[in-house]
């Protein structure tokens, strides 16, 4: 005798802002397929990061008599205010939000009654990789010495996530563990990874090398690898570290030159993590959301996704690796699921 899903015949959708891509692709596939072992219906929206698309997208599935809606990467400035106005018009929908900040014209946090948010575990990414540089200089941390870091970071208020992470990265630096030799940025954000080589290019003929700059830190992949490129190019020795993994960044890894490691989260994971989310709040089980052990009690209903190192040594460790199949070389912190929102349906359902 199986479970009742509570939530059987229901129709959700999973509207991404962004483009597809392999990582966004594991969450629609897991999404739909755990949507799918709950009994439900469900779509996937990729928006080519037109907000108006995004937008497009939303009213036209709580028009159309979608039960719930996984909304992801909305942008600040207009997520608040939207939301808001498409749950008045239709107060029986479920919103579950990622990676989408709410915040009024004052630029003051908000929240929204019954909408989960939820994040990546953004100030754990810097932390964990600022750790990486620290292990990698472990001489210099011996010595009491800080280590020398050339920063790879947006300026406050660019985006949420990268905010986010210089609270983690911060904390180092308040410390005095590390130094910022510099901090740099791309100049051109419609082509980030070869504006960010040409940058890091002009930085190191200001350094000598090592003797300098003990390691790179980058908020994010798209940017480390253009850094990737002006070190190999410049025949450079110093380590580098980014957030965010996808295939390229697996080959650069597997070069075995500077790139060290990656903070991610398991992109596989994600996609049935927001689908149980999405299925407690129309179950109306938002005790068993707010039980999930990532769930922060200071912040309201918000809960952030554990980061996970995976390192140079684990990906050249075994041939044939990409982001498809990281689990096989990655530490276990990358496949646990312990963490997850759940309930004795769900259990039953799901199999955790």
């Amino acid at each position: 005798d199986t479970a009742e899903s509570p939530v059987a015949g229901k129709k959700v959708a999973y509207i991404m802002l962004m483009s597809s891509a392999t990582i966004f692709q594991m969450w629609a596939d897991s999404f739909q397929q755990t949507a799918e072992k709950l009994g439900m219906e469900a779509d996937v929206f990729f928006c080519s990061d037109n907000a108006d698309t995004w937008k497009t997208n939303v009213e036209s599935c709580a028009n159309g008599g979608y039960d719930g809606l996984m909304v992801s990467h909305g942008g600040q400035e207009y997520a608040w205010d939207f939301l808001k106005g498409v749950l008045e018009q239709h107060p029986d929908l479920k919103i579950a939000t990622f990676d989408t900040p709410f915040k009024d014209a004052n630029g003051e946090v908000q929240k929204i009654d019954g909408v989960t948010q939820f994040f990546q575990q953004d100030a754990g990414f810097a932390r964990s990789l600022v750790e990486e540089l620290l292990t990698l200089n472990k001489d210099k941390v011996d010595a009491g010495e800080p280590v020398r870091i050339l920063q790879v970071q947006q300026g406050a208020g660019y985006n949420s996530p990268f905010d986010r992470r210089q609270v983690g990265y911060q904390e180092y630096l308040d410390s005095g563990k590390i130094v910022n030799v510099e901090r740099i940025a791309p100049t051109d954000d419609q082509n980030a990874t070869s504006s960010m080589r040409d940058v890091t290019a002009a930085t190191l003929q200001k350094y000598n090398d090592t003797e300098d700059i003990d390691g790179i830190w980058c908020c994010y992949d798209a940017y480390a690898q253009g850094v990737y490129q002006a070190l190999v190019a410049a025949n450079s020795q110093i380590p580098m570290v980014s957030v965010d993994i996808c295939n390229e960044d697996i080959q650069f890894m597997r070069e075995g030159k500077n790139w060290k490691a990656c903070a991610t989260t398991n992109w596989t994971s994600n996609g049935e993590f927001a689908c149980r989310i999405l299925a407690l709040e129309m179950a109306d089980q938002y005790d068993d959301i707010a039980a999930a052990s990532c769930y922060d009690k200071e912040i309201g209903s918000w809960l952030e996704i554990p980061s996970t190192i995976v390192t140079q040594e684990q990906v050249m460790s075994k041939d044939g690796i990409t982001v498809e199949n990281l689990q096989e070389v990655a530490d276990a912190s990358y496949t646990d699921t312990s963490w997850m929102p759940t309930c004795d349906w769900m259990v039953e359902l799901l199999g955790h």
